[in-house]
């Protein structure tokens, strides 16, 4: 695994399997209610109703819009935007596992948030991407959402999602 604190992209730890550190504004209750209350995950990734529990649903709704001003490319606005998952794990406030449909039927998106002083190191990693291609898409997705959430903790204005998330993909093409 790379150093993060020399390299901010995710790496490749395992074949079909991205991984993202990223260290956030605390307290990691702040943090997990980000990753778990529908009106604060819509800010920065999808909302939708979570029934934290294992086996519970974890409903998304992606809706771009509302997580930077930038407008959705054409490319992107007929795409499927709502995925109904399955909680995997659930251990509040530290981690959350969940089936990840747009990413190939097995793929399963974990979160664990660990504190650090008056910081939250959280660490994405997102088990069985179906190919390559899905797994710089998922990389580069994943980077542009969790720079949204941090500017979002910090109470700044969020970089635009669809620029981001374009760079980043070039770059993890190359690095993955």
């Amino acid at each position: 695994m790379n150093d993060m604190s020399t390299s901010k992209m995710g790496t490749s730890t395992e074949p079909g399997t991205v991984r993202l550190e990223r260290l956030l504004p605390g307290p990691i209750e702040r943090v997990w209610a980000y990753l778990t209350e529908s009106d604060k995950r819509a800010t920065w990734f999808a909302s939708g109703a979570f029934d934290l529990r294992v086996g519970g649903k974890a409903d998304l709704h992606f809706d771009h819009s509302n997580i930077s001003s930038e407008k959705t490319p054409d490319e992107y606005k007929s795409k499927k935007s709502d995925w109904s998952e399955t909680i995997t794990r659930v251990e509040p406030p530290r981690l959350l596992s969940y089936t990840f449909g747009p990413a190939g039927p097995e793929s399963e998106v974990t979160f664990e948030l660990e504190p650090r002083g008056r910081d939250v190191l959280l660490v994405i990693t997102h088990r069985r991407v179906v190919d390559r291609k899905t797994m710089v898409n998922v990389a580069g997705g994943w980077d542009a959402h969790v720079g949204i959430l941090a500017d979002r903790l910090n109470g700044v204005e969020p970089r635009p999602f669809w620029t981001t998330h374009a760079r980043l993909k070039g770059e993890y093409e190359v690095r993955l």
